[in-house]
């Protein structure tokens, strides 16, 4: 990986930093920029951050042993190698990565929403690298350190950039829509998600719109319209523009909607998207219901950027799952809904469509769900009681606040209940049958990937 041209007296001036070295070492070229020690080569920078466990400030004449060239520190370092001294890694990262981003003329794609970035962001850029070079955000990189990082994976041969991002508190947003600056902001959802710090739906719509601040104000708002917060944002006015939103959406109220929704619960889901009076049959390789929602955002989006209709069913036809995200294992004894990457009650509940969808034993392997605030139990109850009247066969609910979706659910003779996931682990083996179909959900801290790898082991 190369970074476009950037020196190490620009990264200084980017960043209000003290630059310790000779004068000739301000017209040192950076290649990259790493926060991982053990990513950092020939020609790279390597910025030190104070973590909980590990404090990157240790590695930093490693780094320069493995021929990093310069170094962002908050402390005083005794070389001869060259380096700036800042107050806050993680700030001077932002104002560098604002920086870089403007050596960009290119557009930018700023998603977020409560559930399904991720697997928007991917529909997104399986469309659009049907005519683009796509960046895209890799793996979680979606919040203020994780941003910049994929700023920085930017190259000069990216036609188009597609981040993610990911907030659990009023002003984050601002803060990396400062740096990303998008010219297209795409919201998937509002859902009930970090809680503690947003209250309620109206806060997560209020933090997950401060987007809208720092896009172009001659660029375009994509919302989902069956959203009912979203639905209501009937125009936004940036910079004195008026911006007008497209909306899309299962619903025909929607310019770009769904009709004709069918397919084989394991393979995939077949619908036409429908807009202007044109109709696309499209193929999405992926289960879930919530998916025709992520294709008929990239559909919006490809039209946009001036992708011809068969340019962007072929690219819906390439999308590919990304790690335990609705991940389907048929493992010849159960099959296994892999979704283990994190939990709020919305994400659940369209978990819990899907999985009523397969044949055989429905089982709903459920855990804690976090940061959902005062409402925590009420919510676990909640989701207790929905999966009791969609149709879920069995429930298996772990941990502490899981608890709460095993009195909901109301299912004494089908229900059971264990306090960890190492206990699940363990047990698992009593409650699953063969031929099974068994959704794994929980947030991410429960490491639920665990209860997986166990059940894949049945025979």
């Amino acid at each position: 990986m190369a970074m476009k041209k950037i020196t190490v007296g620009q990264v200084a001036g980017a960043c209000g930093g003290r630059l310790f070295g000779n004068e000739k070492d301000a017209d040192i070229v950076i290649k990259n920029i790493f926060t991982d020690s053990r990513k950092v080569g020939e020609g790279s920078l390597f910025a030190a951050i104070k973590g909980e466990r590990v404090d990157g400030h240790d590695f930093i004449i490693p780094c320069f042993e493995k021929g990093a060239v310069c170094a962002i520190s908050e402390n005083e370092i005794e070389t001869d190698k060259p380096y700036i001294l800042v107050d806050s890694t993680l700030r001077a990262l932002k104002d560098i990565a604002a920086f870089y981003r403007g050596l960009f003329d290119i557009p930018f794609i700023g998603v977020t929403g409560s559930v399904g970035k991720t697997s928007t962001k991917e529909m997104l850029s399986s469309v659009l690298s049907q005519k683009f070079k796509v960046h895209k955000t890799q793996g979680n990189f979606n919040n203020e350190l994780g941003v910049p990082l994929t700023i920085f994976g930017l190259e000069e041969e990216h036609e188009i950039a597609v981040i993610e991002m990911g907030i659990s508190d009023f002003g984050e947003m601002t803060r990396l829509s400062k740096i990303v600056r998008p010219d297209f902001c795409l919201i998937t959802n509002i859902g009930c998600c970090h809680l503690e710090n947003l209250i309620d739906r109206d806060g997560v719509c209020k933090a997950k719109t401060e987007m809208f601040a720092n896009m172009n104000p001659n660029g375009m708002i994509f919302l989902n319209g069956d959203d009912d917060k979203l639905a209501k944002i009937h125009e936004v006015t940036v910079e004195n523009h008026r911006i007008v939103p497209i909306f899309y959406g299962i619903s025909d109220k929607n310019t770009f909607h769904a009709e004709n929704i069918s397919g084989d619960v394991r393979d995939g889901i077949a619908c036409d998207i429908v807009y202007d009076n044109v109709k696309n049959r499209v193929f999405i390789p992926a289960i879930g219901t919530y998916m025709v929602t992520n294709a008929l955002a990239a559909f919006a989006v490809g039209k946009a950027l001036g992708l011809s209709d068969e340019e962007i069913v072929k690219g819906i036809a390439a999308y590919e799952t990304v790690g335990s995200r609705a991940r389907v294992i048929d493992t010849g004894f159960i099959t296994i809904i892999d979704d283990c990457y994190n939990a709020n009650p919305t994400s659940v509940q369209g978990a819990i469509d899907t999985l009523v969808k397969f044949p055989g034993r429905k089982v709903a392997v459920l855990g804690d769900m976090k940061e959902l605030g005062t409402k925590t139990q009420d919510y676990h109850i909640e989701t207790g009681k929905y999966l009791h009247r969609h149709g879920v066969d069995v429930l298996v609910a772990v941990g502490d606040l899981a608890k709460n979706i095993y009195l909901g659910a109301q299912m004494p003779e089908k229900s059971i209940y264990f306090a960890t996931t190492e206990e699940a682990c363990e047990r698992i083996y009593d409650v699953i049958k063969e031929n099974d179909t068994v959704l794994v959900k929980a947030s991410h801290s429960m490491h639920f990937e665990n209860i997986t790898k166990a059940l894949e082991k049945l025979k």
